[in-house]
């Protein structure tokens, strides 16, 4: 097994994304396959000493940067690492690639070069969600897919639910739509639509609606939303536990008698941080792309990428998108 990981994407590029591929060799079977400027990615191999053989580089020129839009850069970019990866997938060259650069770019080019999942109406991105109880979570549509139709959403439950099932062995996980009320009849039509479909379909298990406190409180093992309103949650709630630890770290500097409790209480606030830490998880699968496509956080350090290494590694492993393609068959035996 082989996966392509983009060395240039991500804000510690390639510094980190380097250092995660050379943690990873230690915790998966497959081969790396470094995409982008190889001078850069030699000098940071140069740093660690590994199997050489378990290291493969792929030079890519350009970069496709943060700021610049996703369509028009795969087109004028064809050979920078983004795009690289993805065609190296097209090519059967590897099994599978990791990138923490522009979200947007990798979508475009996934979608140009390895197109959906014969059946699927469009792609989405989920994401791991931190809960109180310890009871898996994941949210999808985080942000692929603004604009969505009913049918869209029903698709993004099925995938959820293949993906619930398959990394984490949930047995006909519940499965909600985010809303702004619990009732049935509460949200635009969209949500009223997809309500009325999740509810009709024997296949799912479906728990009805959650609203945005509801996030993390592990009633539900699935929650579908379109991609706008999955990303301005998702991003709230990144910026909401950042403010709260640091306003809490300030507290506990205040005095002397706040910093022998913080002292006292570190592995609890260690254990409390790991828990909402993106990095813990690594990154995201696109799913219903044909091809196993994972998505790392811009931001993502060594730790983040390792464990995007292994999650595309189990991706691969467990035939996520074959069982995909088995459950619309079986979904639409049973509408």
């Amino acid at each position: 097994m082989k996966i392509a990981l983009d060395a240039m994407g991500g804000d510690y590029a390639p510094i980190e994304i380097v250092k995660g591929a050379i943690e990873a060799l230690s915790e998966i079977k497959s081969t790396i396959v470094l995409v982008g400027n190889k001078t850069l990615i030699e000098y940071e191999l140069n740093k660690y000493k590994f199997v050489k053989h378990r290291i493969e580089i792929v030079h890519a020129e350009e970069v496709i940067e943060m700021h610049e839009h996703p369509a028009f850069a795969v087109k004028e970019k064809e050979n920078s690492s983004i795009v690289k990866s993805i065609k190296l997938i097209k090519e059967k060259s590897v099994d599978g690639m990791v990138s923490a650069g522009n979200t947007g770019a990798v979508m475009s080019s996934a979608l140009l070069y390895l197109g959906r999942l014969k059946g699927i109406k469009r792609p989405a991105i989920t994401t791991f969600l931190p809960t109180i109880n310890n009871i898996p979570t994941i949210m999808l549509d985080i942000g692929a897919n603004v604009d969505c139709k009913k049918e869209y959403l029903v698709q993004f439950a099925l995938m959820g639910k293949i993906y619930m099932e398959s990394i984490f062995n949930v047995e006909n996980p519940k499965i909600a739509l985010l809303n702004i009320g619990e009732e049935e009849g509460k949200g635009n039509q969209l949500v009223q639509e997809t309500y009325s479909l999740l509810k009709n379909t024997p296949y799912f298990n479906f728990y009805g609606n959650v609203e945005g406190k509801d996030l993390f409180k592990g009633i539900v093992n699935i929650i579908v939303c379109d991609g706008f309103v999955g990303n301005i949650a998702i991003k709230t709630a990144e910026g909401l536990a950042e403010t709260l630890l640091e306003l809490i770290s300030k507290e506990f500097k205040s005095s002397w008698w706040s910093i022998i409790l913080a002292l006292l209480l570190k592995s609890k606030f260690r254990n409390v941080k790991k828990s909402m830490d993106y990095s813990e998880f690594g990154g995201a699968p696109l799913l219903g792309i044909n091809g196993n496509v994972i998505i790392s956080h811009g931001r993502s350090k060594s730790k983040a990428i390792k464990n995007a290494l292994k999650l595309a590694e189990k991706v691969i492993d467990l035939r996520i998108n074959d069982k995909i393609m088995e459950g619309l068959e079986k979904l639409s035996i049973e509408r």
